[in-house]
């Protein structure tokens, strides 16, 4: 990163007023009636109602369209645990993106916490004050703690993006990548270097849409996870396989599939040459992937590369997913956000990337043209449509499993 965007990134977090986020009135507030209607004695009358019926809070206050952005601290982007004040930059970051790209109201909440526990404590005594919580940065293994606990004791969605958002957007590029390469998830033997949140809740979706756990060898810096270790925690001995695999040598070789959640330069040019004919690499570390996508073709031509940054074809992105996927979800009411929500999150996702692609982005990213391929298997950030195609396939799905409280919208999709 030069000198120059450091600086321009510090100004832009400063000026024209500290900060990337503000609370504006949604309604008037000039005249004296005004103002005895927005509080006392006014304010008396919603407040009977929801003593009386506490669902009438999504009637007559902000409760439905408002998202917390949550998170210790604890694993802030690459840059590790630097506290909860230090991570209100990316915070913020997310609430800015909630209410650019799915118009929802969203506030940061730092949180000093001095274990899981205490965590969970504080989040579960404020959440019903919001229709949704996105959890953020937080470490494992604390993380999937923190969350399945979480999840049992609100009733409102709780969704970590580091682990879920990654995961469907992930999904969604592998089954584009795959079927690109003339290859079936039932089939394909993938390698997970990383064995943190993101790669676990990546590998557990990719097992729900058909994935085979016998296939998958995940990695830790102890090298392969197999059944004869004894060091793993529940989240790892999840994916511990029968096999005499033990480096990333051994199980890259003939694989179809590499996934990177680790760091950089790690897959070497000598281990892509092991993977089998029209490999697929997803090199997600950031800001430095596993591989560099220009010594990938250097090494294969035949190479599906895709990473977490965004000055290469295929990014990564988790705003692919998380504005829509909570735009539906509150829309509905959910209670929760359930594997069947992540799964129709995927497939709306895999199948926009195959729709004509629309002049807006084309403007947007400088480029006269651009199709379903190799190097562009997923959306692009700014397309439109990802608002209605995800937000009504995640809606429609919690309909029918059964966690909708409300019908679907009449003005869905949007």
């Amino acid at each position: 990163m030069s000198q120059d965007f450091k600086q321009a990134a510090l100004d832009y977090h400063e000026f024209p007023r500290p900060g990337k986020i503000s609370v504006e009135l949604s309604t008037s507030a000039e005249t004296s009636r005004d103002l005895s209607l927005a509080y006392s004695p006014g304010v008396a009358e919603p407040v009977r109602e929801i003593a009386k019926d506490p669902e009438a809070a999504y009637r007559y206050t902000a409760k439905g369209n408002l998202v917390a952005v949550i998170s210790n601290g604890s694993a802030i982007l690459g840059l590790g645990d630097l506290g909860p004040l230090a991570s209100k930059p990316v915070m913020e970051g997310k609430s800015l993106l909630f209410k650019r790209f799915a118009n929802i109201d969203s506030i940061d909440i730092e949180v000093d916490a001095e274990s899981p526990q205490a965590f969970i404590d504080t989040v579960a005594r404020i959440a019903e004050t919001f229709g949704g919580i996105n959890l953020e940065d937080i470490k494992a293994p604390e993380c999937f703690e923190i969350e399945r606990a979480l999840i049992e004791r609100c009733n409102i969605p709780v969704f970590h993006d580091d682990q879920h958002g990654t995961a469907i957007v992930t999904a969604a590029g592998m089954i584009n990548a795959l079927e690109l390469a003339g290859k079936k998830l039932e089939e394909a033997q993938i390698v997970c270097l990383g064995a943190g949140a993101a790669a676990s809740a990546c590998m557990k979706l990719l097992i729900n849409m058909g994935a085979k756990v016998e296939n998958i060898f995940m990695l830790d810096r102890k090298g392969v996870i197999h059944s004869g270790r004894e060091d793993l925690t529940p989240e790892k001995a999840a994916f511990a396989t029968e096999t005499d695999k033990r480096t990333l040598e051994d199980a890259i070789t003939g694989a179809d599939v590499f996934v990177g959640l680790s760091g950089p330069d790690l897959l070497s040019p000598e281990n892509l040459l092991k993977m089998a004919d029209n490999p697929i690499v997803f090199a997600c570390a950031n800001p430095d992937p596993e591989i560099k996508p220009e010594v990938a073709r250097e090494t294969r031509s035949d190479v599906i590369m895709a990473t977490g940054r965004s000055d290469y074809p295929n990014q990564v992105n988790n705003v692919l997913g998380f504005p829509f996927i909570f735009r539906g979800a509150l829309d509905v009411r959910a209670s929760a956000i359930n594997e069947e929500m992540k799964a129709a999150a995927v497939r709306a996702l895999a199948d926009l990337a195959k729709q004509p692609v629309t002049q807006e982005v084309l403007d947007a990213y400088g480029m006269d043209s651009l199709e379903f391929g190799r190097e562009y298997i997923l959306p692009k950030a700014t397309d439109s449509r990802l608002l209605g195609a995800i937000s009504y396939a995640v809606a429609k799905a919690a309909v029918d499993t059964g966690v909708a409280r409300l019908p679907m919208p009449a003005n869905y999709p949007l």
